[in-house]
């Protein structure tokens, strides 16, 4: 699962093959520094990023995937 630090926020997003079919869902989980320096707050759990889009391959969901984890970042940041 590839993983990307932003600002302090650990983002993990995956293209996952989609039982039954041989299309691609895109799953973004991101977790926030705590006080606690050994642990980081999941914030906002693993979910595919949207139920209606399908995409050909891993390499394609993982990309999208990562377009929405900083767009969620950042709108966190604002």
């Amino acid at each position: 699962m590839p993983t990307k630090s932003v600002d302090g926020y650990e983002i993990e997003y995956t293209g996952e093959l989609l039982e039954g079919t041989k299309q691609w869902g895109a799953y973004v989980s991101i977790f926030a520094p705590s006080a606690n320096p050994m642990h980081m707050t999941h914030i906002y759990p693993k979910r595919r990023v949207s139920a209606d889009l399908t995409l050909m391959d891993q390499h394609a969901a993982e990309a999208e995937a990562e377009r929405v984890a900083l767009k969620v970042v950042e709108d966190l940041r604002a």
